[in-house]
């Protein structure tokens, strides 16, 4: 795909794009102002003038800046970009152009987010992520509003607003931020079976992203795609990172929210400032109507998946995000997506949930944006031309000549007139049932996707699974609520449900409740995702007085080459002298950065530079943490000094991730010469988790 920024929604951004380069200080009126610094008083020190209307327009604004935030995904970052399809296999099921014509190249703005925390909350808790992508297409807009889990914790909508008010902060102490470990959220839990499966995503690894660019996305609901012949096909809509799908670890999660809160926007960011875009691949599982209901669950149940091995994911196209807002306010934080901006070609099914949301959404923004106008916002605006008769209400942008405001008309020449070709037109589907409220049987399997999760997942993830647990439910103050999850941990597999049990203070359950099925999806576990890039992952190399400047700057290029980002670390800022009597210049102070920072450790060589850094109890730290953290080390010379003065020893390159161009430290060390290659690849592993780090203190 073409590295482009100038696409059709750019443009036309580019009409409301405002610098302040040569201009006049102004009041909203346009009054030139030539001081405001003061007020206008009564004398130098007596009360301030009401007809100051400078000063007042300016504290009224500032006290307005601000808009209600979101109830839920209000911790977010955005980029724009681009969308195309491969090639145009999906006209056999849909209309939705761009879906099916891969001439086009279809601008985007996408929304990562955390569910649970404010604004002012880090980025790094264990939470779901939204992932929100709007297409300007040349039919309208159409969003994809979904999660980085294909599921979600209740079946119907009627329940959003006690899952939001059991998982936000306890209204009495407005404690925890940003997390589920407490007992209203663990209270809901315990009550409502149907949030098992969710949850099991949720104490996983899932929970707690690398970056976004590494980081899966789903549609969550069963759509339906419509093709020209008016005839439907199920459809599930998932986004794969190129990069694959990768996680932090727990204990980084909680140091990286005290040393760098922004550490996922900041990450989207700077590579997309440094041209490392990060891509995803859209795709499809397709479900022909007569198809519906084959499975042992119900297409219409949002807490349900469709395994890849019984409905493989074909790819549709790729999106490439290639361009950071100009304002975050106007741009990232008014973007407004709602689950029924679909174009023709794509409509809804009867999913409770989704139902809810195609409602809730409007409502939302209605009152987040300040009326029925926020569609004129421009990060909002459609490419498509938009003619209606809507008139008046807050911030009305346009200014409409017509004497009619109304349809039919006739002295506007019956404009705009209805139109007759690429119209919305509704999937005709037969409805017949009582006036009930009752949930369907089809929807009464809590546990079986739920240990579906669990059986594909790694032995490391398992592992993980289990400490998430702990831990939440180990916050909880109620023993009632741990022991009514654990009851249900037990449906899902009886071995989970003890060991949780054990950690949280709970008699373990004596026999299964339920079975385990057996069954397997090796597409859940992120063990088995892409491992072959290193774009954009960063490097700490740590240096000092004496380094050898030639290992430097060979490891160095071999990152960039990659694709990789490497940062210079020492004692303090500035260069430190090299071996040869040159300079390296530093590109950070170890002290203002940390290794959980960091995708990897880089020793060079040079025997005073590796003497200072183990006198250095921090550079020290740097590794062991970098090891029990599972992450890429490399040492060159006598930068295994420092491996070994932080208790690392005897590992195996081939499987821990710890190189030497000595091959000392390791049993299988790798030449020299390969080195650098050794390194990118341990590195483009992301994690090495047979490491035995229990010597290694961090």
């Amino acid at each position: 795909m073409a590295d482009s920024a100038d696409n059709e929604k750019q443009r036309q951004l580019d009409a409301n794009r405002v610098g302040p380069e040569g201009a006049a200080l102004t009041t909203d009126q346009g009054i030139r102002v030539d001081h405001t610094d003061d007020s206008v008083t009564a004398g130098e020190r007596g009360p301030t003038i009401m007809d100051d209307f400078h000063f007042r327009e300016k504290l009224t604004h500032f006290d307005h800046e601000r808009i209600p935030e979101r109830v839920v995904h209000a911790r977010g970052a955005g980029a724009y970009g681009e969308f195309r399809v491969h090639d145009d296999w999906l006209a056999e099921y849909t209309v939705a152009e761009f879906l099916t014509n891969p001439s086009i190249t279809t601008p985007v703005f996408v929304r990562f987010s955390t569910v649970a925390g404010s604004r002012g909350s880090a980025d790094t808790v264990r939470d779901v992520r939204g992932f929100a992508t709007k297409f300007y297409t040349r039919q309208g807009n159409h969003d994809i509003v979904g999660n980085n889990m294909p599921v979600f914790f209740i079946q119907d909508a009627i329940k959003f607003p006690d899952f939001v008010h059991a998982v936000k902060p306890e209204p009495g102490s407005e404690i925890p931020q940003a997390q589920s470990a407490h007992d209203t959220l663990w209270d809901f839990v315990q009550l409502q079976p149907e949030t098992m499966h969710m949850m099991m995503w949720l104490m996983s690894d899932r929970a707690i992203p690398r970056s976004y660019a590494m980081m899966q996305g789903f549609g969550v609901h069963t759509f339906r795609l419509v093709n020209a012949q008016g005839r439907g096909t199920f459809v599930k809509f998932h986004w794969k990172p190129k990069l694959g799908t990768h996680s932090l670890v727990w204990d980084e999660t909680q140091k990286i929210a005290g040393k760098d809160p922004d550490f996922n926007r900041r990450d989207l960011w700077d590579n997309i400032e440094a041209g490392n875009f990060p891509e995803y691949e859209l795709g499809v599982q397709l479900v022909p109507e007569e198809d519906e209901h084959r499975f042992d669950f119900d297409l219409l149940d949002a807490t349900k998946i469709i395994p890849e091995e019984e409905v493989p994911v074909r790819p549709v196209g790729t999106m490439v995000l290639n361009r950071n807002p100009d304002n975050f306010f106007a741009e990232t934080e008014q973007i407004a997506f709602h689950t029924a901006n679909v174009v023709p070609g794509v409509d809804f099914t009867n999913d409770p949930l989704l139902q809810g949301r195609n409602f809730s959404y409007l409502d939302t923004q209605l009152i987040r944006l300040g009326g029925p106008n926020f569609p004129q916002i421009p990060v909002n605006r459609p490419v498509a031309d938009v003619r209606n008769h809507h008139r008046d209400g807050y911030h009305q942008m346009g200014i409409h000549g017509a004497r009619s405001a109304y349809h039919k008309n006739t002295l506007s020449g019956g404009c705009p007139a209805i139109a007759d070709a690429g119209v919305y037109r509704h999937y005709a589907e037969k409805v017949d049932g009582h006036k009930i409220r009752k949930r369907s049987e089809s929807f009464k399997d809590f546990y079986s996707q739920a240990t579906l999760f669990w059986n594909s997942m790694a032995a490391f993830e398992k592992e993980h699974i289990v400490a998430a647990f702990r831990f939440e439910l180990g916050k909880c103050e109620t023993m009632a609520i741990r022991e009514g999850v654990v009851e249900h941990l037990n449906h899902v597999d009886h071995e989970l449900a003890v060991q949780v049990a054990k950690g949280i203070g709970v008699a373990p359950p004596v026999s299964a409740k339920t079975p385990n099925h057996g069954r397997t999806s090796p597409a859940l576990s992120q063990a088995n995702a892409p491992k072959d890039s290193v774009k954009g992952r960063k490097v700490a190399v740590l240096v000092a007085d004496g380094v050898d400047s030639g290992a430097v700057a060979a490891v160095g290029e071999a990152l960039v080459d990659a694709g990789a980002v490497y940062e210079i670390l020492a004692a303090a800022e500035g260069a430190v002298q090299s071996a040869n009597g040159g300079q390296v210049e530093i590109t950070k102070a170890m002290n203002t950065m940390a290794s959980v920072l960091y995708d990897a450790v880089v020793v060079p060589g040079g025997a005073e530079s590796v003497r200072a850094l183990k006198a250095d109890g921090l550079a020290v730290h740097y590794v062991a943490e970098a090891f029990k953290h599972g992450k890429a080390i490399g040492v060159v010379d006598e930068g295994v000094e420092l491996l070994e003065r932080a208790g690392i020893r005897g590992v195996d390159v081939a499987t821990e991730g710890v190189l030497s161009d000595r091959g000392v430290v390791s049993r299988r060390g790798g030449s020299g010469a390969d080195f650098p290659g050794q390194l990118i690849k341990a590195i483009a592993a992301h994690r090495h988790w047979d490491r035995d780090t229990d010597s290694v203190p961090a």
